[in-house]
């Protein structure tokens, strides 16, 4: 697994995309995803400490986690298959127990900005980006 860090939120309103950009942090690699409008959307605003008036879906899963005892442990970026970006997010329960749950990695970063746990991505999926 390599350590990286979130860069940038790039919304292009030409071609009505949103980008993650995620840069290694012991490189050079760099990783961007395609995400969702409402993906970069919260997570331009975590990165702004901008809170709305109500919880957003993304606030909603992290009180749940701390409600139930629990904390995001960290995200994986695990695989790419057919052209699309899988995660892991690592949810730690009360008892110390890490229960890994299939993700978005849009849906993991806003969860992972609101716990403060590290991001990674696997070996293999730079591998895979640069053939």
């Amino acid at each position: 697994m390599i350590a990286v860090d979130l860069t940038r939120v790039i919304v292009d309103e030409e071609k009505r995309e949103q980008l993650i950009v995620l840069k290694e942090r012991d490189g050079l690699r760099i990783l961007s995803i395609v995400i969702g409008i409402a993906e970069a959307t919260a997570i331009r605003m975590k990165l702004s400490r901008t809170f709305p008036a109500r919880p957003l879906t993304h606030d909603l899963v992290a009180a749940v986690i701390l409600s139930l005892g629990g904390r995001v442990e960290r995200v994986v970026i695990d695989k790419i298959l057919e052209g699309t970006f899988h995660a892991k997010l690592y949810v730690e329960d009360k008892d110390g127990v890490v229960k890994i749950i299939d993700s978005r990695p849009s849906d993991s970063i806003v969860l992972s900005l609101s716990f403060k746990a590290p991001l990674f991505v696997e070996d293999d999926v730079f591998k895979s980006l640069s053939k």
